[in-house]
């Protein structure tokens, strides 16, 4: 049934042409959204506007993989975005202010945004509190934990190596964290795809109680993909103190809608069950090119949102239309 259910999600194939199937309509919106911004302003087209939008769409990118496998088991992860600025501020004052060594104050920045993934789950399966609920008192817990850890305080300065690893581009075009955002890309379709887990995330979305019966540890799985959410958010947050070279507590406000966005846009259903990684891809870079392209035309940011909000109305309106 697992099998079966995994199949369905993602088109019903094993070959690379049925993996992009249901992708198409986005993968065609954004090829047309391209299309049009070459036309609209000629900055856009340049090696090095496009560079840009990859450097630009690496936090998002990482924390959208995590927002997937939640969303294709059914639930949703409203806490990402705290949960990012809860790492960043973890590892700012650990390095910072404790002392310790910068890779030491990563690894266990990391471990505190997996914790708070884990306790999501915990609350979801142990408790039976609604996923909505579960991951919003937590955003709540982890924003209020980054403003208790320095009073509300930013970091500022950290080795200059970690901020070069943002900027410095290797081959001429790649920096570590557009890398660091492609291995998460393949190491999460290579779960979805490839493995007996990712099967089972796809017949847990499609219908939990006969995933259960077909033997999958429906809350075991669960958990794991809030840990996995959680440990995601806090990577982004890593990358994006990379980016800053500064921390602080406000970090991430509202990511956790964005990151929603790319997801739904990109073809994950919200009722769970079908999506992938390469839809996901697609909805990333939708939201990353879209915001490029309306800066370059000079769009105040106040309209921006109304765009965007607009996409998301259209994709999920889309998806509403074609399960009809």
């Amino acid at each position: 049934m697992s099998v079966q259910a995994a199949d369905q999600g993602r088109g019903g194939g094993t070959n690379a042409l049925s993996a992009l199937r249901g992708t198409t309509g986005p993968l065609i919106g954004l090829i047309l959204l391209c299309i049009f911004l070459s036309f609209a302003t000629d900055k856009f087209m340049s090696a090095r506007n496009l560079l840009n939008v990859l450097d630009q769409i690496t936090v998002l990118g990482i924390m959208a993989v995590g927002m997937t496998m939640v969303i294709l088991i059914g639930g949703i992860d409203l806490a990402v975005g705290s949960v990012m600025a809860l790492a960043m501020m973890v590892m700012g004052y650990l390095a910072n202010q404790v002392g310790l060594a910068l890779p030491v104050g990563i690894i266990l920045a990391l471990g505190a945004a997996a914790v708070t993934g884990a306790i999501s789950g915990i609350l979801i399966t142990a408790l039976g509190v609604p996923a909505f609920i579960a991951t919003l008192a937590m955003m709540s817990v982890a924003r209020g934990l980054a403003n208790m850890i320095t009073d509300g305080q930013q970091i500022v300065g950290f080795p200059s190596w970690f901020s070069l690893l943002a900027y410095t581009r290797f081959g001429g075009f790649l920096t570590l964290t557009v890398a660091v955002m492609l291995v998460v890309f393949v190491l999460g379709w290579i779960y979805l795809r490839y493995t007996t887990g990712g099967r089972s995330l796809y017949a847990i979305g499609g219908n939990q109680e006969v995933a259960r019966l077909a033997g999958i540890n429906v809350n075991l799985y669960t958990i794991g993909v809030y840990v996995v959410s959680g440990l995601l958010a806090g990577l982004a947050g890593v990358v994006l103190a990379m980016r800053l070279d500064s921390v602080q507590p406000t970090a991430g406000v509202s990511y956790e809608l964005d990151t929603i966005a790319a997801v739904v846009i990109g073809g994950t259903s919200l009722s769970g069950g079908k999506g992938g990684i390469l839809g996901t891809i697609i909805g990333v870079l939708i939201i990353g090119v879209l915001r490029n392209g309306l800066n370059l035309l000079g769009v105040s940011p106040f309209t921006q949102a109304v765009v965007i909000g607009v996409v998301i109305a259209l994709a999920v309106a889309a998806e509403a239309i074609k399960r009809r």
